[in-house]
């Protein structure tokens, strides 16, 4: 319990009271359409409006569109290399995603980062870890998106994020992640779809990582207090929180491209991000998949009611309780 108390008892890392959205339309690290449009949903909900109710000053400078890009990097003329789909697209979008995410980082701001597929995960963390050197992350997700180029089954680069950002996978394309993360500062919560090369990957390098099993076995509070104690013992250093929305249970957030049955209830995840915001360490947050496009026949309203869930979890993160 004392790290429990500590937490609450942080001063908070970052003086200023500024959030910085990054809104990133971007598709390219995945298969299906629609995901590019979640950025511009959670705003139509309200998302700034909500954020600015909690007593922030929000940084908006609009839409990150990719146009000019993915007319460099049509398909025919970024083949794969090895098994990854659209290296090239994929990598200079998120080169340039980096570049904004730490100059935000580096003024001092809160960078809220939305997605777009979780491939931009390399981007948030490398620009966030650029400004911040002692960066730890939580990594809330279904998938561990710790794949490289030769343990890939897909080839989708939002399967791969996580590898570039501990420097796993090398090569020219990409020199620009630099690796900069070490395997002791990243924690997953929520795991339950991990492929046989990730797996391996996670025991070789003693990567702290908490599935759903554990979260059954432990509950959402140790869970976390242990995810903390594995990357941030001392409750003192930044953390960025990176939320895939298929973290949840599909039947709490169905419109995103990857759902896994058996996932995090609501109030599991909002006690993450509740414990983050009581940490008083937070600088950078990423919630990313949320794909209005794809939604459930039977249920008319699921696209926003997962749009609902998105901004509820960012509230908390960004400090909102209930008393």
């Amino acid at each position: 319990m004392g790290n429990i108390q500590a937490a609450l008892t942080s001063e908070p890392i970052i003086e200023s009271k500024t959030v910085s959205v990054v809104s990133c339309r971007f598709r390219g690290g995945q298969g299906k359409t629609g995901v590019e449009d979640g950025p511009v949903h959670l705003l139509e909900a309200g998302l700034i409006d909500q954020v600015k109710e909690l007593g922030y000053e929000v940084r908006f400078d609009g839409h990150q569109e990719f146009k000019d890009i993915e007319e460099d990097f049509p398909s025919e003329q970024d083949p794969d290399i090895g098994r990854m789909r659209r290296p090239r697209l994929v990598s200079k979008v998120c080169e340039k995603v980096s570049q904004v995410v730490e100059e935000r980082a580096r003024a001092g701001e809160i960078v809220l980062t939305l997605g777009g597929d979780h491939s931009l995960g390399m981007a948030t963390i490398g620009g966030t870890i650029e400004a911040h050197p002692d960066l730890c992350v939580l990594w809330i997700d279904a998938h561990a998106d710790i794949n490289t180029p030769e343990t890939t089954d897909l080839g989708w680069l939002h399967g791969m994020p996580v590898s570039f950002l501990l420097g796993l996978s090398q090569m020219p394309e990409y020199a620009w992640t630099k690796g900069r993360l070490h395997p002791s500062r990243i924690a997953y919560i929520g795991l339950r779809d991990i492929e046989a090369g990730e797996k391996a990957t996670l025991k070789k390098h003693g990567i702290k990582a908490f599935s759903m099993h554990h979260v059954d076995k432990f509950g959402i509070t140790k869970v976390v207090e242990m995810a903390l104690d594995a990357v941030n013992p001392g409750r003192d250093r930044p953390i960025h929180l990176s939320f895939d929305i298929d973290a949840l249970d599909p039947s709490i957030a169905p419109s995103t491209g990857t759902p896994v049955r058996g996932g995090l209830t609501f109030r599991e995840g909002r006690y993450i991000c509740e414990a983050v915001a009581e940490t008083g360490r937070l600088v950078a947050m990423d919630m990313v998949e949320v794909n209005p496009s794809l939604t459930d026949p039977a249920d008319p309203i699921s696209a926003q009611r997962t749009v609902a869930t998105a901004c509820a979890l960012i509230r908390s993160a960004l400090g909102e309780n209930l008393l």
